[in-house]
């Protein structure tokens, strides 16, 4: 059984989110305000990615480490809709499947989050939110190391490298991407981010002394939204606390207080409609560690 944990009782005070979560198939119940979850148990586009596999088991096990977490808002209500396969390598359809599930999400005026799965999450999630708003500027907000803006190769496809590009070839991006590392993207890629406006902090900038400087192109990047979409690959993590994940970085971030702080503030934004976790690699993950992390990120934005 995926959501358990302990019982300290039935009072609301009492209450640990696995005791609020509503295995759910119809979306026509969803209410205003929920929280709705769906598993994206797919890792097509890290294998087309020439990437380390396994991300697709990941959902469940971050579900796991949800499960203890206790509840703070009273009306806090979290439906599961379960996690979504790719049939083979039939990629884009499972893109398209999260896509227009999610879009009904997003219909419904209640907040979608989404476990991978491999960063070919974010086109599947980001199109849902295209589908639902296809008049409104969203702004994607990609805590990663990589900008994932790699031209698609014909023989190939889309991969999990390739969706922001993807999303630039259909209309202008707003996105701003934090995190990114110079050790792990080539001059092309960032010569290709500049080209297409992608904003961005260097993980070299992030620190508690900067914090000033890192609200200010927060603000100002949500400022100029109308819809606000964050995406989080665990490959921007050091590998000491992330060590599963399909890109381990030795040199990347860690979620200390300075990270926390930009962080919480972002999901602060009632703008914020969409929120996913990318690149859980349970077959490298060491105690769950990666896991455990990726399930407090997104506890954060249940306790908004």
């Amino acid at each position: 059984m995926i959501w358990t944990g302990r019982f300290d009782g039935d009072n609301p005070l009492s209450q640990r989110i696995y005791q609020r979560v509503f295995p759910a198939t119809d979306y026509g119940l969803i209410c205003e305000g929920d929280f709705v979850l769906h598993g994206f148990a797919v890792d097509e586009g890290v294998r087309r990615n020439q990437g380390r596999t396994g991300a697709k088991d990941a959902p469940d096990i971050i579900r796991k480490n949800m499960a203890n977490f206790p509840v703070v808002q009273p009306k806090f209500s979290l439906k599961d809709f379960g996690n979504l396969t790719c049939d083979g390598d039939q990629l884009e359809k499972a893109q398209l499947e999260l896509a227009n599930r999610t879009a009904k999400v997003f219909s419904k005026n209640a907040k979608s989050i989404v476990l991978g799965g491999g960063h070919e999450v974010m086109y599947g999630h980001f199109s849902g939110l295209r589908q639902a708003f296809p008049e409104k500027k969203i702004g994607i907000i990609n805590i990663d190391a990589h900008f994932d803006n790699r031209a698609m190769e014909p023989a190939v496809g889309a991969t999990s490298g390739t969706g922001f590009l993807q999303i630039a070839a259909q209309e202008k991006i707003h996105s701003l991407h934090i995190g990114i590392q110079k050790n792990s993207n080539t001059l092309q890629l960032f010569d290709t981010a500049h080209q297409n406006g992608m904003i961005y902090l260097l993980a070299d900038e992030l620190f508690f002394e900067n914090l000033p400087f890192i609200y200010e192109k927060i603000d100002d990047f949500i400022g100029k939204a109308d819809i606000l979409y964050l995406t989080i690959c665990m490959d921007v993590f050091n590998a000491s606390i992330a060590p599963g994940v399909s890109a381990a970085a030795h040199n990347g971030i860690f979620a200390d207080p300075a990270f926390m702080h930009f962080f919480c503030h972002i999901l602060e934004t009632p703008k914020l409609k969409a929120l996913d976790i990318a690149e859980v690699n349970p077959t490298y993950d060491i105690g769950e560690r990666t896991a455990r992390l990726a399930a407090s990120l997104i506890n954060e934005f249940l306790m908004v």
